[in-house]
């Protein structure tokens, strides 16, 4: 299993419990495809670098897990269909800082 992580961009517009629910499903489908979750740092509401569907602001969540190429294709087509996301990007993380990050 390689170390993942993922910055996902919610719609401030929904509620906090939708946004909830939206992360919950990902995390669902991480465990469900091969992998298993770590470190959830919510960022909360950032001004955007560039307006999305007429969005100033969006609420970031970044997600580290472990997976295999399936979980990364499954999240990816989780998080394209899911309406409260307004951006996401997932990223292999470097095999020598996920090292240094277990032994710490």
């Amino acid at each position: 299993m390689r170390a993942y992580e993922s910055m996902i961009v919610f719609d401030v517009t929904v509620d906090a419990q939708t946004i909830q629910v939206a992360l919950d499903r990902a995390l669902d489908t991480i465990r469900n495809n091969g992998g298993t979750p770590g470190a959830i740092d919510r960022w909360g509401k950032r001004p955007l670098a560039y307006e999305i569907n007429k969005r100033k602001e969006g609420y970031y969540v970044l997600v580290e897990f472990n997976g295999v190429n399936e979980t990364v294709s499954e999240l990816d087509r989780i998080l394209t269909l899911s309406d409260e996301v307004l951006r996401f990007k997932v990223l292999r993380r470097n095999e020598r800082a996920s090292r240094v990050t277990a032994k710490a």
